[in-house]
């Protein structure tokens, strides 16, 4: 049985999209270990759930996500090798995973600061809407950290190594047009327009062929790490596996019939 979701993660599903909503807005939704837990989890569901066809990623009030709850930590006390890199495994580098991997297209709705964890978890949707008020943060070099949940594998194949090793060398905190001028984010909107657009966007993706989006996606993320040979030989079998779907066999129909197509996500 699944657990119920908490109340600092809000969550709905109308009209095959599920809104995730960050709701724990006196701390800019900073994630706890259990929030994490349960965002991997809801991904996880809207991936195998046949009837999700669009995943959409916010915060409630002023901010997106300001990163981990670092004031809920484990207590002081020895600290055993391998600790430090196993939470990092098993907890930021699980989620980012989780948005990765999810079968659905997943955009984020980023309303106010993504900070450190929350910037990645932003940068990590396949489709980033950013309000004007919006900012993103790598905050890490303040603490005297280093950047995790995948902030050094995603930005440089995002904006290239250099840009990103700007933004965490000096931790400076970016506009949303600024982001957008860097490729860091598809649109800025204003501030009360950016739910509605999220929600014409989700629309557009769920009425979208599911199966097809979600190879697309797959070889999208992973063609940065892999040779040419390997890359068309992935595309190749997504075109060989999408074939055998109902959406494809109604695009092509649509084609022929000179009509607009109906994808149900089969």
């Amino acid at each position: 049985m699944r657990p119920a979701v908490p109340p600092w993660i809000g969550k709905k599903t109308d009209h095959q999209v599920t809104h995730i909503t960050l709701n724990r807005p006196e701390t800019l939704n900073a994630l706890t270990p259990d929030m994490r837990d349960h965002l991997i989890d809801l991904f996880a569901q809207a991936s195998a759930d046949p009837d999700v066809r669009a995943v959409v990623l916010t915060g409630a009030g002023r901010g997106f996500c300001a990163g981990a709850d670092l004031r809920g930590g484990s207590p002081a006390g020895e600290r055993v090798a391998g600790d430090v890199a196993r939470t990092i495994r098993l907890g930021a580098q699980r989620l980012i995973s989780a948005v990765l991997d999810c079968e659905k297209p997943v955009t984020a709705a980023v309303n106010g600061t993504a900070a450190g964890l929350g910037a990645h978890l932003a940068f990590a949707c396949d489709l980033v809407l950013a309000a004007e008020s919006a900012r993103f943060i790598e905050v890490f070099v303040r603490r005297g950290l280093v950047p995790d949940a995948g902030g050094a594998y995603l930005l440089p194949r995002l904006i290239g190594p250099r840009r990103a090793k700007e933004l965490m060398f000096f931790g400076d905190a970016l506009s949303a047009p600024d982001a957008e001028r860097l490729g860091l984010v598809n649109r800025v909107v204003p501030d009360e327009e950016l739910d509605k657009t999220a929600a014409e966007w989700a629309a557009r993706l769920a009425a979208g062929p599911t199966r097809a989006l979600a190879l697309t996606k797959h070889l999208i993320n992973t063609s940065l790490d892999t040779d040419r040979s390997t890359a068309f030989t992935a595309e190749a079998t997504a075109q060989e596996i999408n074939m055998t779907t109902a959406d494809a066999e109604e695009g092509l129909a649509s084609f022929v019939q000179r009509r607009a197509a109906e994808f149900r996500g089969r």
